[in-house]
């Protein structure tokens, strides 16, 4: 599949993805994507915040690719039982561990726990070793439950641009390779 081809709804995380974001950088160079806009960015809702990703992903008008990160990730888990339209893909970053009491800001907990079902279509989840909201074997485990591609990002902590990771061009790479084989 290529990018023209499909609704490609960029599903940020806490507090948004800023200009410098990776998120943000493949809205503007990706003609066929757009951003779902949460009414509340820093005291997120998780029924609020899925009621709006249902609303992007039912409206769409060509197979939909989801691109998370973070807190994007449990919200678009949440939402699967709801798509009437098909999603070829979602390509998640960076997943937090929302049911653990040690990760903050506290408020996240209410995201999770994570649904373990398999996950209806293809999807990647690329994980950091050194991530502060969410370890590699969390990753793993959940990647593992939702029968999603694991990528190990090595040590590159959240994957946002204040860990070095606004352009990502090597996150390009792997997204373009992951929708390829959609």
């Amino acid at each position: 599949m290529k990018a023209s081809d499909a609704d490609i709804i960029i599903v940020p995380g806490y507090t948004n993805s800023g200009p410098d974001h990776w998120q943000s950088r493949w809205e503007q160079k990706l003609s066929t994507a757009r951003r779902v806009e949460q009414a509340e960015w820093s005291k997120p809702v998780r029924e609020d915040w899925v009621a709006r990703l249902v609303e992007e992903v039912n409206a769409a008008t060509k197979p939909v690719v989801l691109v998370a990160h973070s807190l994007g990730i449990p919200t678009v888990i949440h939402a699967v039982p709801q798509f009437t339209k098909p999603v070829a893909g979602a390509f998640f970053v960076a997943p937090p561990e929302v049911d653990n009491p040690k990760i903050r800001p506290k408020h996240l907990m209410t995201f999770g726990p994570y649904p373990r079902d398999p996950l209806p279509f293809p999807t990647m989840t690329v994980a950091s070793r050194n991530d502060p909201f969410g370890s590699y074997e969390h990753a793993d485990d959940i990647a593992a439950a939702w029968g999603s591609l694991l990528v190990d990002a090595g040590e590159s902590g959240h994957i946002n641009a204040e860990s070095g990771h606004g352009p990502w061009p090597e996150g390009t790479m792997v997204f373009a390779r992951f929708l390829a084989q959609l």
